[in-house]
Order: structure tokens, then C-alpha cells, then sequence
């Protein structure tokens, strides 16, 4: 074997990697030309019958366009759900998954779990568990199913069931997965086994689906190499979006916290909590004012939405550059697993330290170090106090140059409940306030007390020993006038301006005079008595005008954001134009109150002088006033006269001919939108230049030139330029041969338009536009929703799927909803009519009245008792009004208790009216009282007059097929009528009336609120009078009416038909009836004597002797089979004996079998991770 030569390297001639090759040495395919004959048909019908096969299957191909709303850049996780039976091997299967991307071995894998698996996709694993509302939920979001098969005993109710439900929620990927092949021993067997699962695999999904095959397991986990191959084949799958997935925003939860202030639980346990999911948006843009829906919650309302940062990021453009990824990109972010020893719940968070582990001194030199996480418990278990203990005893230092702390006392303490409150609403007012300054509280408590004047009261003790000296800034200087020389104070070198910001300090830098914008020196140096303008050091001079024009030009140079004031905050028109975030200190005292115990407060300048009248309106940007001069010349004036109503068309000189041309010119070009007043361009027309003379040019070059030639040129040229205008327009100029068809051209209208939307948000930051558009699929974010039930963060489980799916407008309000449904083909009872039906639809599962009907020819919409069998019928029920073509699907329960087929029925809405027209067939009945010839007196058929006259002139019919109306009520009795007919009827006809009687489903709507319970499968609906009187015990009453009787029809003597003679002497002979009298006497034939002759005599004794032998003979055999059939059932007797023997021991080592193998099914329910073994 080792002497044989190893087979040479033969490179590949054709494919990327060798056009890849030729690329990089330079070499050209078919340099010498393209050999057209070399690939010529040899048979004209062949080459034509593979045209059309191409064509047939490019046509297979297409399908309707639809708009792929995920973001290029980073997009949403792909979600892949792995589904099956229990005992199957989901968690294996996701533990090896995630051992292959990230390298992470996860014992308790809870939630959804996300990782990246490529430089441009990251995976969200989730497990579905074996609950009905799992799987409808995970059935609306998941982008690939990974079905797992139990190999070892087939395919199982609760596959077929998740099956059912993808195919009305949108039907996404579905990859099958079988299992436990290693507990078939027999090669053949198993190939036998892969056939026919395949095969029926096949038959549910569509011929050719994939199918993976794991061998068995290895060290806890599948086989290496095919979890490479399935991770190969997921990371180049391609995802098609589905309908309603791309219209609606949702969101799948990793993580589930609760925001309620811990005090407000206390008092209320079971008060409505606000909580906070957190999860990748998905399908379209966000909104904080979409209305959401969590399926086994209920509609809710988003208090706020928050960007985060992603905690499990795609890798940078440096990492790209590799073939694979490095071991730093390979994320994984599950908060609900035990990932790193640390796992999140619903109000804590765990840290999990495996091992054990001794608290050793310091000194000790055989202590091993400990990790990290070791290290972190071990410091959580040193603290003695809590953070508001050590805040409490904490002392601050409110100046380098303060002599004594700040310590908070109790009676400092009292009051500030709201801090955080006020933090967070200075927060937001920090971008938009750009002119507001520090100030110290109290000083404007007395509007007449001097600014400059230091108070002489003593204030609260801040552990100063003599009260700080208060400064205002230069801005508020400016803005009321100086009376007198010593108002001002500056300082006598740089250090007593106190430290300044970065910009101020770069400002101060760069200028050779520098401001002083924060002075706390007296005002000593303005006073006489101080150092005098001579004495003065050459930075102080003029400093009040130069700060004056630094604060201007540092309000131009940071213009206010607009967007932010008008989106993000809930301001006024007033105050955003006022730049005040707050309202005045007189217009709001509580604010002023609430800054009290602030050693700062914000004082905010305001846009109104001494007179009331506004300074300047900030919503618009500045004005130079030289800029307006040019609008003072009347030249300037004279050129945009033409465009108000009130100016000059072209001038008196021209005619009145010309004139209109002129006119209808400017018309049709108003018309088209191409003035060249408005100072735009013409970019279709290519002879239009970049800056068009102006009208005012055009009027002036037609006054000076007389010469009607001249202006008939000119008039000639721009009808001209209109109608190349027109043309380009509208005339199709496309060459035929490059013409796209329709599904290319519909492609290329959509890229476009999302190159056009990417354009017009290109330059805004992610904030701003979030506001306008919402959040875009692939953020992270955090979503606060308030009023929830207590019971969802008390029963919360975290293996269960959360879903946050947002609504349409037109999705909010409730309605009729018609819908065409049929009953399951798998489903054994036929579902009537009033039975409660629970529906998902959509985002939501609830519990509904559906009333069926069938359309009667287009007339009208009949009532159906029962659903017809193997069609569609329409149902109506009340509910939460649903777009058109949204998929549906219907149970009778959803506990797992039902061992039959759960999916009662499946459908499409049609319809979203929310009136309704079904109409009942109803037959009323009627005897006569009174007969006529034509007409006749009717009773029992209506109770009332009132009744009567509803239904005058309806069509009434006898069983005999006699025809007639209902004409008018009789007075007495009451409810009798008199009608007519086409002939006389009898006493003994009855007489019935066929009408329509309108109905109308009610109005229940019961949601499923399967996540506020603690066994999250024991929701229970709404039941039938049957189901209640069962677990009642209690008997089903009996009505007479109802019985089954016996029918007893009684004979009717008819009168013989009597026939006037007059009558019978007309009529033929044929026609006339033949009246015989009954003969009272014998007949002939009865009274005649028969006399055998003696041959006769004789033949008839030999007959009867040879019917007596025969008899004889058949008695012997019978009885001699009698025998022989007695000594066969002995025989069998004895051998049934002794077959029951045997089957008896054969039965007593069954059950022995059996007993043990209930232990092993109960040892195997005590300890689940143990496999059970067939």
C-alpha cells in the first residue's frame, strides 16, 4: 500500500477558484474567439425543446417582489428554532451548535441564545418546548426550523401539529434532523428507515428538502463533523422575506427585568408592574407610539424605547479581512444561560462559582489565587453596609480650597425623594439650554435686593468658616444695565478665574486678550479707591464688551438642534422659541421649591426685553441687517415684480397676439413645474443651462429689440425647449432590445426607492432619526412597558418565549372579521355553529363565537349548521380586526392533555367590515280553519297581527305543491290571516312559509392569557354546556318533544270517485269507468271436478316414494356429519387447552416485561438527563 504512488494534483480547469487564477496571471477565457459550432444542437426539435424547458424554469422562479426591509449594514439575527417531540435531543442539539460557533460549553441553556456566526450574520437559537402556544409563537418568528425526528420511532402528532401551524403563519425554512439512529442495529433497517422518513418528510414539506442524519453521540455532544456540515449549510442559507413578517415590527425578548419601584410592591403585590424586555427589533422600524401585543399577555402600551449598545456585535472591517473569524469575534450573548457563571433573572442576577473554595490570609503562602468571578463573590461578601449607607457617611469637597466637607445631615436629607427624578430631566434640557448658567440658590428671592451685595445673613452650615462670596457670570451682567462705577469686579490674575472648561481654556489660549467670565474678587478695583484705568493690566481692558462678543459668537457657532426640541421633548412652541426648557421661576414656584436644597440652580436668560417685545426669533437663523440692503433698490424689486399677482406680465409694447402667446407660455411652463423664476434647473431637458436667464432679462431683451422677427424667434426657441421638454417626458425613448420586463423592472423601482430612503437619512444622526422613522430592524433595544399584570413577572419562565409584536393602526380596533375556513382533514369531530373556537391570528390567540355560512348564489350569506366536509365554507366571529390575507389557524383546546389531533382548522381572512349579513332559513307552519274556493282562513303560523302584516304578500305553499300569498289578518283570533290560492286546498293540507331570518355572531373575545399562569398549558377556555355537565356530574335534562317516538301513520279511506252520467256518456269507451258487480257465489274454475287418469295415478305415487327416499338420505347425512363435526370440535377443544397454556406463560412473561419496564420509565422521569434506551 505505501509503495503505490499517490495520485497526482490535477487543478481545476473551470469555476471561481480557476477564473480566479487566470484573473491574477492575466489570462483571458476564449482568447482566440468563442467556437459557435462546438456547442451547436444536433437536433432543431431538441434544441427547441430545451428553449422552452429554460424558459419553464426560469419562469418557476419568479415570484412577487417584495421589499427586503433588512438593513445591509447589520442586521437582525437570524432566528432558528429547533422543534420536536420530547426526549428527541433539542438541548444536545443546541449545546453542540453553540460548542461548534463559540467555542462555549452551556450546561443550562434557558432563552434565547445569540452568537455570532460569520463576519456578516449572527444566529438566535431558541428550543421550543413541547407546549402548543410555544409553537404558535415560535411558528410567527422563527427564519428556519430545525425539525428533529425520533428515527427510532417516527414522526409523531406534535410534528404534524407545528407543521399545520408554519404553513398558516408564513411557512419559513424547515431543515429536518434525524435522531437516535444508533439504536438501530441493522444497516439495512436503518437505510430502510432513512427512506421512508425521507420520503414522508418530503410529502409534508416539498420534494428535495434537506435532511440531516446524527449517527449518536459522542463525549455528551453529536458528531463533529456533522455539526460542520449542518453549520455550513445554515451559514449560506438565504432567507426570503415573508408577508406579514415584513409589515410588522416584533421583537423576541432575551432578557425580562422589573422596573417596579420595590416600596410600590410592598404595599400592592398585586398591583400592575411596569417591566423592561430586552431584543433585537425585527421586521419594519419601531415606533414608541406602536401599540404592542405579547401573546399570552395582552395588548399593551410602550412607556419608552431606549438604543442600546449591541451586546453581541458583528466583527470590524480589520477582522474581515481574515478567512475566518478570530476567537474574540465568536460572541455569544444569553442572559438566561448560565454563559461565564453568570446568569440574569427576572429582579437578580447569579453568578455562578463551580467548585469549592476557603477564605485564606493574605499571608498565607499556600493560598491559590482565585479567579475572577471567586474574587468578585468573595468582595460582594465583604461589604458590611449598603451604597446609601456609604453615600450617607461620604464626604464631599465642593472646592480644592475648602477647608471643611460637605457632610449631609438628616434634616439636608429630608425632601429628596425626587433626585433621580430631577437628574433625569436635567439631563434631557442639557442639549437644548445653551444659554443657561449656574447660579446660587436664593439670589433672586428679592427682585430690589442689589445683585452685587453680599447677603450678611448667616447661611446653612456647608463646612465653610465664613460664607462663600457669591459671582455672576458676564452674560448676566449684560442683560441689565449697569448703575454705577463699582458694579463690576474683575480679578487680579489667572488663577482667581477658576478653573476653566477645555473650550474656554483653548479660547483663552489662542487669544490675546482673554475673558473673565466667573469672577469672585469684590469690586474693589472699580470702586475710586481701587487701582485706576492707568494702573490696570492691558487684558482687562474693555472685557465687558469682549465678553459680550464671545458669548454672541459662541451662540452662532452652535445652533440649537430643532428636531431633538420639537421629537424628543414634550416643549411648547413657546418655550422651545424661548429656549427654556422650564417654565419661568414665577410661572412654575414648584421648580423653585424643588431646587431649594441645590447649592446651584439653572437661571435661564430670557428672549424678551424691558418692553415685551421679542429680541430675536431663535427658530430661525440670523439675519445680517446689511444682507437687507439690497432689497431697497428698485432694480431689485422690478425683477421679481412679475411674480406677484399685483405685477407686470411682459410689458405695454408688445401686442395682444403675443402677448397671449407669452402667457401660455408662462402657463404651460408653471403647468410642467419648470419655471426658471423659482431658480431651479431643468435636469431633464439637456439644453437647459445651469443658470437660465431670468424672466425680468428675457422682458427687457423684448422691449429693446422692435423688430417683430426677433420676438417671434424667441417665442419660436422656447416652444421649442417645451415641447423637447414633452418629449423627454413622455415619449418612450428606451430601446425595445434593452427593455426590462415586468419583475426586473418592479426589482429595480424598489432598489431606487430604498437608495432614495437610504439618501434622505444619510446625515442624520441615529437618535434624530429614530424619532422620525423609528428604531431599525437589527437594533438592540430596550423596550418599557407599564400596566402589565403582576402574574407575568411572578410566573415568569424563562423557556418560554416572550414576543413583543407591534400593531397596525388599523389592527387596534374590533370588528366583524369573515374569513374562509375548512376543517382539518385530521381533526375527527365536525365543528358547529356557536362553539367557542380559539383562533391565532397574527400576533394574537384567542377565544371566539364563529358562526358558518355559505354564499347562496351571491344573494345572500346562509347560515350552516356544521362545517361541510372536505370544502371551504366562510365563518364570522368577532375579534381584533385583522389585515386581508393574514393566515389563520383554529384549536378546540390548547392543553396537552388531548392525545388527538390538536388543529381543529385553518384559513384565510377575508374580509375586515365590521357589519355582518347571515341570514338563517326559517319555516313557519300553518293549518286552515276555513276553506273557500280560492281562499281559505289560516291559523297557528303567526301569534300576532303584528306579525302578519311583517310578512304580507310572502309566498306560501301546501305539501301537495298548491301555491299561494298571505293577503291580510283577521281580527279575531289573533295571528290568523286570509290568503289565496291557485286552487282549492283541503282541511287536511298543511300550509308553510319559507323566509330568512338575520343573524348576528356575539360579541365574545376571550384572549389567552397562557403566560400569567404557573403551568403555562392548563389555560382553560371558555367550555360547552356538555363539557361543564360532565365535570359537574350532572345529568342531561330530557325533553318529551325531544324522544325519539314512533311513527304511527294511519290508514286514509279515500271516497270512490263518482262520475256524473252526463259526464260518462261523453267520454269514449276507453275512458268510461268499468263498474263490475261483486259475485257473492264460486267460480268455475272452483266448482269444476278433476279426474286423474290411472297413468297420471301412477306417476304421481313414484314421485312422492322418491321424495321420501331422498329425505331419508339427507337425514342419514346430516347425522353423519353431526358426528364427524362432534369429534373435530373435541380435537380443537384439546388443542385450544393446550394453546392456552401457552399464552398464558407467554402473558406472564409480558408483564414481567412490562413491570420492568414502568421502573424504568419512573427512574427515567426522576432523572431526565438519563435517555431512555428501546
Amino acid at each position: 500500500m505505501d509503495d503505490r504512488p499517490q495520485k497526482a494534483h490535477r487543478p481545476s480547469q473551470s469555476g471561481p477558484k480557476a477564473e480566479k487564477k487566470d484573473k491574477a496571471q492575466g489570462k483571458k477565457k476564449h482568447e482566440n474567439g468563442f467556437n459557435e459550432k462546438a456547442f451547436a444542437p444536433n437536433s432543431g426539435r431538441r434544441a427547441m425543446r430545451q428553449g422552452m424547458r429554460k424558459a419553464e424554469l426560469d419562469q418557476t422562479k419568479l415570484h412577487v417582489p417584495l421589499v427586503d426591509r433588512t438593513p445591509k449594514a447589520a442586521p437582525a439575527p437570524v432566528v432558528i428554532a429547533i422543534v420536536g417531540p420530547p426526549g428527541v435531543g433539542k438541548t444536545m442539539l443546541l449545546k453542540s451548535l453553540v460548542r461548534r460557533y463559540t467555542k462555549h460549553t452551556l450546561s443550562d441553556i434557558r432563552g434565547p441564545v445569540t452568537l455570532v456566526a460569520g463576519r456578516t450574520r449572527r444566529l438566535t437559537f431558541i428550543e421550543c418546548n413541547n407546549d402548543l402556544n410555544s409553537m404558535i409563537d415560535i411558528g410567527k418568528i422563527a427564519d428556519l426550523v430545525l425539525l428533529m425526528v425520533d428515527a427510532s420511532f417516527g414522526f409523531e402528532m406534535e410534528t404534524f401539529e407545528f407543521l399545520n401551524i408554519l404553513q398558516t403563519h408564513g411557512f419559513p425554512k424547515v431543515v429536518g434532523v434525524l435522531t437516535h439512529l444508533d439504536l438501530i442495529k441493522k444497516v439495512s433497517l436503518q437505510r430502510e428507515t432513512k427512506k421512508a422518513l425521507k420520503k414522508r418528510f418530503w410529502t409534508e414539506i416539498y420534494d428535495g428538502a434537506k435532511l440531516f442524519y446524527l449517527s449518536g453521540v459522542l463525549n455528551g455532544r453529536y458528531p463533529d463533523t456533522e455539526i460542520n456540515n449542518m453549520c455550513r449549510f445554515i451559514s449560506a442559507m438565504k432567507f426570503r422575506p415573508l408577508i406579514f413578517r415584513n409589515n410588522h415590527p416584533y421583537l423576541l425578548a432575551d432578557r425580562l427585568e422589573d422596573m417596579t419601584p420595590r416600596e410600590q410592591v410592598k404595599q400592592d403585590p398585586k398591583g400592575d408592574r411596569t417591566i423592561t424586555l430586552y431584543g433585537y427589533v425585527r421586521g419594519t422600524n419601531l415606533k414608541e407610539t406602536t401599540k404592542v401585543h405579547v401573546p399570552g399577555v395582552g395588548d399593551l402600551d410602550i412607556k419608552s424605547l431606549k438604543l442600546l449598545s449591541d451586546p453581541c456585535p458583528l466583527p470590524t472591517s480589520e477582522s474581515e479581512k481574515k478567512r475566518r473569524l478570530a476567537d474574540k469575534a465568536k460572541m455569544i450573548h444569553a442572559p438566561m444561560s448560565d454563559v461565564g457563571g453568570v446568569m440574569y433573572d427576572k429582579d437578580a442576577v447569579y453568578i455562578n462559582v463551580p467548585g469549592s473554595f476557603t477564605r485564606k490570609p493574605d499571608g498565607d503562602g499556600e493560598g491559590v489565587p482565585q479567579g475572577e468571578g471567586e474574587q468578585m463573590v468573595m468582595d460582594l461578601q465583604d461589604v458590611t453596609a449598603t451604597i446609601e449607607d456609604n453615600i450617607a457617611k461620604s464626604q464631599i469637597r465642593l472646592l480644592g480650597s475648602s477647608k471643611a466637607p460637605i457632610i449631609l445631615t438628616e434634616e439636608q436629607n429630608d425632601g429628596t425623594g425626587d433626585e433621580s427624578d430631577e437628574d433625569e430631566l436635567e439631563e434631557g434640557d442639557s442639549e437644548q439650554d445653551d444659554d443657561e448658567i449656574f447660579e446660587l440658590e436664593g439670589e433672586e428671592e428679592d427682585p430690589n435686593e442689589d445683585e452685587f451685595d453680599q447677603s450678611n445673613e448667616a447661611g446653612p452650615s456647608t463646612g465653610r468658616k465664613s460664607q462663600r462670596q457669591p459671582h455672576r457670570s458676564v452674560r448676566d451682567l449684560m442683560s441689565k444695565p449697569v448703575t454705577g462705577g463699582g458694579d463690576l469686579a474683575f480679578a487680579d490674575s489667572d488663577s482667581d478665574l477658576g478653573p476653566l472648561s477645555e473650550g474656554e481654556r483653548g479660547q483663552q489660549d489662542g487669544e490675546d486678550n482673554a475673558e473673565d467670565l466667573d469672577d469672585e474678587d469684590s469690586d474693589e478695583e472699580m470702586d475710586g479707591g481701587g487701582i485706576g484705568d492707568e494702573e490696570a493690566p492691558r487684558w482687562k481692558a474693555h472685557l465687558s464688551s469682549q465678553a459680550t462678543a464671545d458669548y454672541n459668537s459662541r451662540t452662532r457657532r452652535r445652533p440649537r438642534d430643532l428636531m431633538k426640541l420639537i421629537y424628543k421633548s414634550a416643549l411648547t412652541p413657546e418655550q422651545i422659541l424661548k429656549a427654556d426648557g422650564k417654565q419661568d421661576e414665577q410661572e412654575s414656584p414648584k421648580d423653585e421649591d424643588a431646587d431649594e436644597d441645590e447649592f446651584f440652580k439653572f437661571k435661564r436668560s430670557t428672549t424678551f426685553g424691558e418692553d415685551g417685545q421679542e429680541i430675536l426669533d431663535r427658530s430661525k437663523t440670523a439675519v445680517k441687517p446689511e444682507s437687507l440692503a439690497q432689497w431697497e433698490a428698485e432694480a431689485m424689486l422690478d425683477s421679481i415684480r412679475h411674480l406677484f399677482i399685483t405685477g407686470d406680465k411682459l410689458g405695454d409694447e408688445m401686442d395682444a397676439d403675443e402677448d397671449a402667446d407669452l402667457e401660455g407660455d408662462e402657463d404651460d411652463e408653471d403647468d410642467e413645474g419648470g419655471s426658471d423664476d423659482g431658480g431651479f434647473e431643468d435636469l431633464e431637458n439637456p439644453d437647459s443651462s445651469i443658470n437660465p436667464p431670468k424672466k425680468a432679462d428675457e422682458k427687457k431683451v423684448l422691449k429693446k429689440s422692435g423688430k417683430p422677427q426677433d420676438r417671434a424667434a424667441a417665442l419660436l426657441a422656447k416652444k421649442e425647449a417645451l415641447k423637447r421638454k414633452f418629449d423627454a417626458q413622455y415619449d418612450d425613448a428606451e430601446d425595445p432590445a434593452n427593455k426590462m420586463d415586468v419583475y426586473t423592472a418592479a426589482k429595480e423601482e424598489m432598489a431606487q426607492q430604498q437608495a432614495l430612503n437610504d439618501k434622505e437619512f444619510e446625515g442624520m444622526d441615529q437618535e434624530s432619526r429614530a424619532l422620525v422613522e423609528g428604531y431599525r430592524p437589527g437594533t438592540y433595544i430596550r423596550v418599557e412597558l407599564a400596566n402589565v399584570p403582576y402574574e407575568m413577572v411572578e410566573n415568569f419562565s424563562p423557556i418560554y418565549p416572550i414576543l413583543v409584536g407591534g400593531l397596525l393602526p388599523a389592527e387596534e380596533r374590533f370588528g366583524y372579521v369573515q374569513v374562509r375556513i375548512k376543517r382539518h382533514r385530521w381533526f375527527a369531530k365536525t365543528l358547529k355553529t356557536n362553539d367557542p373556537l380559539i383562533f391565532s391570528v397574527g400576533w394574537r390567540r384567542f377565544q371566539s363565537i364563529p358562526i358558518y355560512s355559505l354564499d347562496d348564489h351571491s344573494i345572500r350569506m346562509r347560515m350552516l349548521k356544521y362545517t361541510p366536509e372536505h370544502m371551504h365554507c366562510f365563518a364570522t366571529f368577532y375579534g381584533p380586526v385583522s389585515l386581508p390575507n393574514t393566515g389563520f389557524c383554529a384549536f378546540n383546546s390548547l392543553g396537552n392533555n388531548n392525545v388527538a389531533f390538536r388543529v381543529s382548522a385553518t384559513g384565510v381572512v377575508l374580509d375586515i367590515d365590521r357589519s355582518t349579513a347571515i341570514v338563517k332559513k326559517i319555516k313557519l307552519t300553518g293549518v286552515p280553519f276555513k276553506i273557500f274556493k280560492n281562499t281559505a282562513f289560516i291559523k297557528d303560523m303567526f301569534t300576532s297581527s303584528l306579525e302578519v302584516a311583517k310578512f304580507e304578500g310572502a309566498h306560501i305553499r301546501t305539501v301537495s305543491g298548491i301555491r299561494g300569498q298571505i293577503k291580510k289578518a283577521l281580527p279575531k283570533p289573533e295571528g290568523t290571516f286570509r290568503a289565496t290560492f291557485e286552487d282549492k286546498i283541503q282541511m287536511s293540507d298543511i300550509i308553510f312559509l319559507r323566509a330568512w331570518y338575520s343573524i348576528q355572531p356575539r360579541k365574545f373575545y376571550n384572549p389567552v392569557t397562557s403566560l400569567l399562569l404557573a403551568d403555562k398549558d392548563k389555560w382553560s377556555a371558555m367550555r360547552l354546556t356538555g363539557q361543564v355537565r360532565l365535570a359537574k356530574g350532572i345529568a342531561t335534562p330530557l325533553q318529551a318533544n325531544s324522544k325519539y317516538k314512533k311513527i304511527e301513520r294511519p290508514s286514509r279511506a279515500f271516497r270512490p270517485l263518482k262520475i256524473p252520467a252526463k259526464l260518462q256518456a261523453e267520454l269514449p269507451y276507453a275512458a268510461k269507468p268499468k263498474n263490475l258487480a261483486t259475485s257473492t257465489g264460486k267460480s268455475y274454475l272452483e266448482k269444476r271436478a278433476v279426474v286423474l287418469e290411472p297413468e297420471e295415478k301412477k306417476a304421481i305415487e313414484i314421485m312422492q316414494q322418491m321424495r321420501t327416499l331422498r329425505k331419508e338420505q339427507l337425514l342419514l347425512r346430516k347425522k353423519t356429519k353431526s358426528e364427524a363435526h362432534n369429534k373435530y370440535l373435541k380435537k380443537v377443544a384439546q388443542e385450544e387447552e393446550i394453546k392456552g397454556e401457552k399464552r398464558k406463560a407467554e402473558k406472564k412473561e409480558y408483564m414481567r416485561q412490562a413491570g420492568k419496564k414502568a421502573k424504568r420509565e419512573a427512574a427515567d422521569e426522576e432523572n431526565p438527563k438519563k435517555r431512555r434506551r428501546t
